[in-house]
């Protein structure tokens, strides 16, 4: 019997080359993986191999047309393994970490390679290159010489062994952080425990305890450190075990610990840039960021991190006022307090409880009435629904996106629930890139993590999940409206401090008028949300910003103070004493307010993509709430300002600088005041 062909190794022929999940199974992974490397080396070689003179086209644009099938390959898996992570996937994923690194170091490091596009770039204003073409040249010099490409060949050796080793670990972080997670996860035998907790919520916790074969109810962790169920958990017990549970992952000294583990990242990354000749991982990373230096980024975080901790001391002082004026025996304010002692400032001050206002979000109607519905306004896209169209998880849905004129975009899919296979928070991910050298499309994926509730029942958001919907349909956006000659610029392939930009912006409709009275109507009654209410909503959005800031920039600070370690001081022996003399130094050392991220359950930069660079969403956040104070000085939801941020930053991906990207579509660079109004630090 002849064996059936691996259904990776060729162009996909379902619409907008979605791969055909269908017919993929985990077994055609890693043969497609070797296939791939294979085929991209060669058609590297087959540049290097030329004879002649290098030339744009023969070097540049033949290495853009090169590795499509790794492409392919490697979206295709890399959607899967962080949103359906069976232990069969997580097998593949860890024994592909060092085989990828290797291969990326094998075209990086490739000194013929780097010969030729060196060749060019000392004489790109020799070659007549249009705008992207040149930042395209510019870009991949670049990129190879931080890459470690003009090392002699000792180094190049050593540097390989140190990516291959480090793309393990941080395969390994991930894998114990989804066990510990999972492994972590809080089941009460009795309701009663869980007092304070909406009808959906329940049934989502006795639906999640029910998956695993348990009675009762089981409230799973998200990935940062409170939990939302903190804010209305009336059973003090309840709120301590959920943030013990929170705080313990990874650092139990169970198999799953990721102390070890994160501590030879960090020596490993300093080594690295050591040989790559910086003084940090921090400054190699940001070398190449719109931040240009470690120190610009400290600087940033100890302008906000003082007035942040002095407003979440006065917060503070309010909630311990409210405990010693309400609780028959008053005690002293904790950690996992905060958030429910918050909501009952916010009803006091405001008048809102936000878990009551979970009837008025329905998940589908905030999708399709909110999300879609501003995209619609603002750019003149519509989606429509393709269930005939298979994808990696049976509760992944797939939109085909259409411009106003009724032609195709791309694709959209949205994977909404949580489950334990799913690596935790929320992100976006492309599964195919938009390229016009390749004539492709986009199709972008968002992960959410929404509990699922039991059956025939409502999905009901709390507001923290429709902003964070809001929020990871901007990456999307910013992935299907990118237009681009060169995949290197495709989507969301920006400097990682300029990311998170069009992402926030996209927050800014959740409350605009147009908008929320399309999508926050009652599940019952269709009534929309009162006007009062949307007041009040408006008038608390400076409301715990000491508090939200100051655990935001605690991570953003131990991030920091891991990467900027050098290859002399690397090898800490204690995790937790370094995170907490690291959080003193800032001032940001309040037991009641603790660290977003804690380090060995610090996803983002042990595992993801982030590391030294999880500052990203606060450098980010100043060109944000600029552009929402543009967006509101010039109109607002109009097509007008839609077809502006789309052409002039949403649809360059990555293919101008962004910060040039930036000034040409406000005429300026971004001002600080707003950021700092907005988290209420400006005094």
């Amino acid at each position: 019997m002849t064996e059936a062909p691996n259904p990776l190794l060729s162009p996909s022929a379902l619409p907008y080359a979605l791969p055909d999940y269908a017919s993929i199974s985990p077994e055609h992974y890693l043969p497609a993986f070797e296939a791939a490397f294979t085929e991209h080396l060669a058609e590297v070689q087959n540049i290097t191999r030329v004879r002649s003179m290098p030339t744009f086209d023969n070097t540049i644009v033949a290495l853009e047309r090169s590795g499509e099938t790794l492409d392919r390959v490697a979206h295709a898996f890399y959607t899967v393994s962080s949103a359906d992570a069976t232990p069969e996937i997580q097998a593949i994923d860890e024994a592909l970490a060092p085989l990828m690194a290797a291969h990326q170091d094998a075209i990086l490091l490739d000194s013929a390679l780097y010969w030729r596009v060196s060749t060019l770039h000392e004489r790109i204003d020799e070659l007549a290159l249009d705008p992207e073409a040149r930042y395209l040249l510019e870009r991949h010099h670049r990129e190879m010489t931080l890459a470690g490409a003009s090392l002699d060949d000792e180094a190049k050796e050593r540097l390989t062994a140190l990516n291959q080793r480090l793309s393990t670990l941080s395969a390994t972080f991930e894998k114990n952080l989804l066990a510990d997670t999972n492994e972590l996860a809080v089941l009460f035998p009795e309701a009663s425990a869980l007092e304070g907790l909406s009808a959906g919520e329940l049934s989502a916790a006795r639906r999640a305890a029910a998956d695993r074969g348990a009675e009762g109810y089981l409230l799973t962790l998200p990935l940062f450190t409170g939990h939302p169920a903190l804010a209305s958990l009336t059973v003090r017990e309840t709120r301590r075990r959920l943030m013990e549970a929170s705080r313990a992952r990874g650092s139990r000294g169970n198999v799953h610990d990721n102390r070890a583990t994160l501590r030879e990242i960090v020596s490993l990354r300093a080594e690295r840039a050591q040989l790559l000749g910086y003084p940090s991982h921090a400054a190699a990373i940001t070398a190449d960021e719109t931040a240009g230096t470690p120190e610009a980024v400290e600087r940033m975080l100890r302008h906000l991190a003082a007035p942040a901790a002095r407003n979440a001391r006065a917060e503070q002082a309010a909630l311990q006022e409210i405990i010693d004026d309400t609780e028959a025996v008053p005690f002293a304010l904790e950690a996992h307090d905060w958030a429910f002692y918050t909501e009952k400032v916010r009803t006091a001050r405001y008048d809102i409880d936000t878990a009551a206002l979970r009837p008025w979000f329905e998940a589908e109607r905030v999708l399709q009435d909110g999300v879609f519905r501003a995209a619609t306004l603002l750019y003149g896209v519509s989606f429509e629904e393709r269930p005939d169209l298979p994808s990696y998880h049976p509760e992944a849905r797939t939109f085909e996106v259409f411009n106003e004129d009724g032609s195709p975009l791309g694709l959209y899919i949205l994977d909404l629930y949580t489950r334990d296979s799913k690596r935790g928070g929320a992100w976006m991910n492309p599964i195919v890139s938009q390229s016009t050298l390749r004539g492709t499309k986009p199709v972008v994926v968002n992960n959410l993590n929404v509990p699922r509730p039991g059956d025939g029942e409502a999905t009901l958001l709390t507001l923290d999940e429709v902003t964070t919907l809001f929020h990871e349909f901007g990456h999307a956006l910013h992935g299907l409206f990118a237009t681009v000659t060169y995949p290197h610029f495709a989507g969301t392939n920006v400097f990682r401090d300029f990311v998170e930009f069009p992402s926030q912006v996209n927050e800014m409709w959740i409350l605009w008028p147009e908008v929320l009275t399309a999508y926050a109507r009652h599940i019952d009654t269709d009534e929309p949300l009162p006007a009062d209410i949307v007041q009040r909503l408006r008038a608390t959005e400076t409301f715990n910003q000491g508090h939200a800031t100051s655990e935001y920039l605690a991570a953003a600070w131990i991030d920091q103070a891991w990467h900027r370690l050098g290859t002399a001081d690397a090898d800490v022996d204690d995790v937790g004493a370094f995170e907490a003399a690291a959080l003193a130094d800032i001032g940001l050392d309040n037991p009641a307010v603790p660290t977003r991220y804690s380090s060995a359950y610090f996803a983002h930069v042990f595992s993801g993509g982030y590391s030294a660079g999880y500052y990203s969403y606060i450098w980010s956040e100043v060109l944000d709430a600029d552009t929402v104070e543009w967006f509101r000085e010039n109109g607002g939801l109009t097509r007008d300002n839609g077809d502006r941020f789309r052409q002039r930053l949403l649809g360059v991906g990555g293919s101008k600088d962004p910060l040039e990207a930036y000034r040409d579509f406000r005429g300026r660079d971004a001002d600080i005041a707003p950021l700092l109004k907005r988290r209420g630090l400006a005094d």
